[in-house]
């Protein structure tokens, strides 16, 4: 069977609800991004009446979800928006949008319903901090959750047992600019030395896809009188938490170290290849991930755009890489250029076509992909 035909279904506790998706990673492609689209069904008799939402919302998690230091909890709705489902406000032809939607009102029958949300364009992307081997609960996170659920007014205090939620993830990606090409060209001088050392560092192009391997040009030219040694290349993950703590982290998720040198008076231009990959980097504490689905792979987190107007406090956690060369010429001198790392929309689909053929189960037990 095509995973084409292959939605998400997640039930709640008392039967009363049902919600059907037919993904899960929803792409922001800067000018616009994946809306999100979907189908609920109900059991009438179990309402008794009441009226059915569904809620779409972005959350920033800083610690434990039970953590309260003084009555404020570490949390902070970035986005949040509810609307009513059943009763119907609207028929249901004006809230089709796609033709899964179609497809499962078909198979669903007449207590099915169509839901569809929008993303504003001041979202940041889902990005998670993995934790170490000892953590337990939710640490830092910026999340996003569909929610359905009952009650007389959407006010009113959601009962667990007669609501579902389903975590969904906004990935970033960003087509290749090939104009743009990462440089980075500097002199440095030392005492006692009357020529400079040159040093040019870079890329063949700004933006690499997960799994792609970073070639990175270095041309050293050693006019100095120092010998240098010791060469390293590597590529780091700058992470700047801009909520509640404004902590960085700086952590070098590939790494190449030589025995190259260049002695006084001659020179090295070498390409160097890394493959900054989170296999490579299994649970190391505090690296940024594209967000976390429940017994899913992910990838590093993609690098953050922030669009013109908004502001980069309600991003929550913002992620950049950069490649690093490093030198030893009687002290460390070194080398940065910045660049891109995204998901590509052929990668989102091979994930998600390798998480069905494995029979991955996302999310709770009852949570799983089943036939359209």
């Amino acid at each position: 069977m095509s995973p084409k035909h292959v939605v998400f279904k997640k039930v709640s506790r008392d039967k009363s609800v049902a919600i059907y998706m037919a993904k899960r990673d929803f792409v922001d492609h800067c000018d616009f991004v994946d809306p999100v689209d979907g189908v609920i069904l109900i059991d009438p008799v179990q309402l008794k009446g009441k009226k059915l939402y569904v809620m779409l919302s972005c959350t920033f998690w800083y610690g434990h979800q039970d953590m309260d230091v003084m009555g404020v909890a570490f949390k902070r709705e970035l986005f949040l928006v509810t609307r009513q489902v059943y009763p119907e406000l609207q028929d249901k032809e004006k809230l089709t949008h796609t033709k899964i939607q179609q497809k499962l009102l078909q198979k669903l029958g007449d207590n099915s319903f169509p839901f569809f949300f929008e993303f504003p364009d001041n979202l940041p992307c889902s990005v998670a901090l993995q934790p170490g081997p000892s953590d337990v609960g939710k640490k830092c996170a910026v999340e996003f959750e569909v929610k359905a659920f009952c009650g007389e007014n959407q006010e009113e205090k959601i009962d667990k047992q007669s609501s579902v939620r389903l975590t969904i993830r906004k990935i970033q990606f960003s087509p290749e600019n090939s104009k743009l090409v990462p440089v980075a060209d500097t002199t440095f001088e030392f005492l006692m030395s009357e020529k400079p050392l040159h040093v040019k560092l870079s890329l063949p192009k700004e933006t690499f896809y997960h799994g792609e391997p970073v070639k990175v040009n270095a041309e050293i030219t050693n006019s100095s009188s120092r010998s240098i040694k010791d060469i390293s290349v590597s590529v780091e993950q700058v992470t700047n938490v801009v909520l509640y703590s404004n902590d960085k982290y700086v952590k070098s998720v590939a790494k190449e170290e030589t025995d190259d040198s260049v002695p006084s008076g001659t020179s090295l231009k070498k390409q160097y290849t890394l493959y900054p990959q989170l296999a490579h980097n299994k649970d190391r504490r505090g690296l940024a991930l594209d967000g976390r689905l429940k017994h899913e792979d992910t990838n590093l987190a993609s690098s953050s755009i922030v669009k013109q107007e908004v502001l980069k406090e309600v991003q929550g956690i913002l992620v950049s890489y950069k490649v690093v060369l490093r030198m030893i010429a009687s002290g460390e001198v070194s080398l940065e250029v910045p660049f891109r790392l995204m998901d590509s929309d052929e990668m989102v689909f091979e994930d998600f076509k390798r998480a069905y053929l494995k029979g991955v189960v996302y999310g709770d037990d009852e949570e799983s992909p089943t036939e359209a």
